[in-house]
């Protein structure tokens, strides 16, 4: 015989539903993202979601049982859905766009205030957390072949290691949209890779 699991005891989004099962789950995701985006995490309740969602309060409960199990399935589902690299043929441009691609978000009217919400639900949750790592895996794990196919073109020096050149474009852009404050456009988004770049080329990022 056997038995349903505890609520909670599964990763959110470890298992693609199906049928109204998938209905159910977009759209209680698509308001909590909502939510988030709006009132940030502190302000996110599982009952409001349901209502919101149209679903029954006790379905929305049973499934992801807290917010944080909530916001950690919402950024599995967004790391499903992100976009692919781009596959330039030069990793000057491919860095590029890659940094671009990092400031249209960060600075989407929707998208950037969701990402602080979720940033913020991560430091306060180990699930969110848990689930904020695996996202910027997924991202940097499926930017990284731009570098690797740049180590075997030869434009950049063998044992690169292809993660930490992806991780050098983010990672100023990602603390001026945190702590600075500073201005996230196009420049920005080239100096960043240009700055990547010249790291990786002078061995500083093997």
């Amino acid at each position: 015989m056997t038995t349903s699991p505890p609520p909670g005891s599964v990763r959110p989004g470890s298992v693609r539903p199906g049928g109204r099962t998938a209905r159910v789950r977009d759209a209680v995701l698509k308001a909590a993202s909502d939510a988030l985006a709006e009132h940030g995490f502190h302000a996110l309740d599982l009952t409001e979601i349901a209502r919101a969602a149209g679903v029954g309060k006790t379905t929305v409960y049973r499934r992801w049982a807290t917010p944080g199990a909530l916001a950690a399935d919402l950024l599995d589902d967004m790391a499903a859905q992100s976009l692919p690299r781009t596959h330039t043929g030069n990793i000057g441009d491919d860095l590029r766009a890659n940094a671009r691609l990092v400031v249209k978000t960060l600075t989407d009217p929707r998208q950037g205030p969701l990402f602080k919400a979720l940033i913020a639900a991560s430091l306060c949750n180990e699930q969110a957390a848990t689930a904020l790592h695996r996202f910027y895996a997924v991202r940097i794990e499926e930017w990284a072949g731009c570098a690797t196919d740049a180590v075997e073109r030869g434009e950049l020096p063998a044992g690169t290691d292809p993660h930490r050149v992806i991780a050098a474009v983010s990672a100023p852009l990602y603390y001026a949209f945190l702590n600075t404050g500073e201005s996230l456009d196009d420049r920005a988004a080239d100096r960043a890779a240009a700055a990547a770049l010249a790291a990786a080329r002078a061995g500083a990022l093997c």
